[in-house]
């Protein structure tokens, strides 16, 4: 999806949004998000898991090295379906389960060599899914929206409101995942 293409240097969309849809919150959240998922499943490929696969890795690969459970809790994935998710990046070779040394019990997820290595490709090509779905914006109504949107979600996160995986989960299985 070239929304660049379509946007070069716009600050207004190309097409009339409809006037009783317009200025509904939910609507336009909506249809900004499809736009998303639609750049990032192109972005994100082949990826174990697909973009829940590769949110999980960099929950890994970003300091929260829990075991599996809290990082299905942080990230708001249902533990069944994480199980399949490490399961599958496991076998792609871009995580371990090594032993929590503070619970033999648990493992922590980890990410491998080969999974750093993949993180940093998938960032790249989802910074530019974002460039581009954010390309009618100025570089300062961008830095906007994002710190905006932030607080809005740290908002709804500190009044207790679980975090919700992305809404893929709850289409059906993971795009990628194995059953």
């Amino acid at each position: 999806m070239e929304y660049a293409d379509a946007q070069a240097g716009a600050t207004e969309p190309a097409v009339t949004l409809p006037e009783e849809l317009h200025k509904d919150l939910g609507w336009l959240l909506g249809q900004a998000l499809h736009g998303f998922l639609l750049a990032a499943q192109t972005a994100v490929g082949e990826f174990p898991g697909g973009l829940r696969g590769f949110q999980v890795l960099s929950a890994t690969a970003g300091g929260c090295e829990r075991n599996q459970l809290e990082v299905a809790r942080r990230l708001g994935v249902d533990r069944s379906v994480m199980v399949r998710l490490v399961d599958d990046l496991e076998r792609g070779t871009l995580v371990r389960r090594c032993p929590d040394p503070a619970d033999r019990r648990a493992r922590i997820v980890r990410p491998t060599e080969a999974g750093l290595a993949r993180l940093r490709d998938v960032t790249a090509r989802l910074r530019l899914a974002e460039q581009q779905l954010l390309a009618p914006l100025t570089a300062q109504e961008q830095i906007s929206f994002s710190d905006a949107l932030r607080r809005v979600v740290a908002g709804v996160l500190s009044a207790g409101v679980p975090p919700v995986p992305d809404p893929v989960a709850a289409q059906g299985p993971c795009p990628g995942a194995t059953a």
